[in-house]
Order: C-alpha cells, then sequence, then structure tokens
C-alpha cells in the first residue's frame, strides 16, 4: 500500500544523523517548527501539524527533492556536485561544514606534484575526483569505496583518496596527510522547482525564517 503524504504540509527531505539534528535546532530557533522531533524511533516519516519529515541517507535527499516527493530538504555540497541534482538551492545554512580534499601519505605528496598523466584515486565522490582532476588534465582510474577510504593508500589500491575532512584526525590516525583542497562543503536547503511555484507562499515563509536568522546570527 503507497503511503499518501498530506499534500497541505510541507514534506522535508533531512539526512539521518547529526545534520537532522542541527537542522531542526535551526527550524526550532526560527520559529519554521515550534516542536522538537527525535530520530530515535525506527520511523522514517515524522509528521506535524505543517510537516512532513522523511528521515533518508543524505546521499538520497537531492533525488526525494528532485522527484517532488519532497518539496524541500536538507544536503551538502559534497552529495550535491556529486549528484548534480535539477533544484533550486536558495539558502546555506551553515552547518556541516567540511572540506572536500584529497589525502595520500606523505612520501607521495612530491609525486602528486611532478605533473603525473594517470592516478589511482580511491573514493565515493567519482565524480566530483573526475571533474577536479579532468581540469588538472590528469586521468584518473576510479575505485569507489564507501568505507575505510583511508585503507587504500595504506595497502597500495590507490595512490590517493578523495573524501570529506572534518577535523583530520582519521587521517592523522593512519599516517595520512591532506595533499591538496578541493571545495568547503556546508549543507544547504534545497528546493523541488515544481513546488517552488506551487507552494511559493509557504516555502518562502521557511526560506525568509531562514535567511533572517542567519544574518542576525
Amino acid at each position: 500500500m503507497v503511503r499518501k503524504l498530506s499534500p497541505e504540509r510541507i514534506t522535508v527531505a533531512l539526512p539521518k544523523g547529526r545534520l537532522f539534528e542541527q537542522t531542526i535546532s535551526i527550524f526550532n530557533r526560527c520559529g519554521i517548527l515550534d516542536r522538537k522531533l527525535s530520530q530515535d524511533s525506527r520511523k522514517l516519516i515524522l509528521e506535524t501539524e505543517d510537516f512532513n519529515f522523511l528521515l533518508v541517507r543524505a546521499k538520497d535527499v537531492p533525488t526525494y527533492v528532485e522527484y517532488g516527493v519532497a518539496d524541500i530538504g536538507v544536503a551538502g555540497d559534497d552529495v550535491l556536485f556529486e549528484s548534480k541534482p535539477d533544484v533550486y538551492r536558495p539558502v546555506d545554512l551553515g552547518i556541516g561544514l567540511c572540506t572536500i580534499m584529497v589525502a595520500g601519505l606523505p612520501e607521495d605528496r612530491e609525486k602528486y606534484f611532478a605533473n603525473p598523466t594517470v592516478l589511482k584515486i580511491a573514493t565515493k565522490y567519482p565524480n566530483i575526483a573526475k571533474d577536479f582532476f579532468g581540469e588538472k588534465g590528469i586521468k584518473v582510474q576510479i575505485i569507489e569505496l564507501y568505507g575505510s577510504i583511508e585503507l587504500a593508500p595504506l595497502v597500495g589500491l590507490a595512490d590517493f583518496i578523495v573524501d570529506i575532512v572534518e577535523t583530520g584526525r582519521t587521517l592523522r590516525e593512519n599516517g595520512l596527510v591532506v595533499i591538496e583542497e578541493i571545495m568547503p562543503s556546508s549543507a544547504k536547503l534545497i528546493v523541488n522547482r515544481a513546488s517552488y511555484k506551487t507552494k511559493n507562499e509557504k516555502i518562502m515563509s521557511i526560506i525568509d525564517k531562514l535567511e533572517n536568522m542567519l544574518v542576525k546570527g
């Protein structure tokens, strides 16, 4: 049986984990949401008087928004630049701060900057890696990994990795160093293009409240 979401409510796709907590906190602080929500249960849909919240994997948020299942969502630049969804991105929420970087063994730094023609890159961001190295004129063999990416250069699976870095602790504990920064990443409010027109008043109210709060700090 297909679950019917109330069309009168705004449907929001949120990633599980810390970004969910940070987003709900912002929504509470700026008056978008008047109650706290918990992700502790196994429920995948949380409902309030005005909202349906869909709890999904971070990389799936843009898909739910682009295809109109969700009207709005919250996704990091890492996810957005990787999947390149056709959505509006009206507000930088200033949360989920990290940096997408190239990292590797310190002894390989010289190899990296010696104008190599081909590199093996382990990453869960194949499109970001291809675009970045393509602009440098470097061909890359992409090895897609989705866990323990730091292991790849240690065992010779890849020359370098492309991954998000917050504190750098995991790199340091595994003897790796940042080789080059690709781009900073933070979470954005994203909006479905059709919903922006059909639910404009409600969505603009959300955008205005977020922007006013962020301006005031």
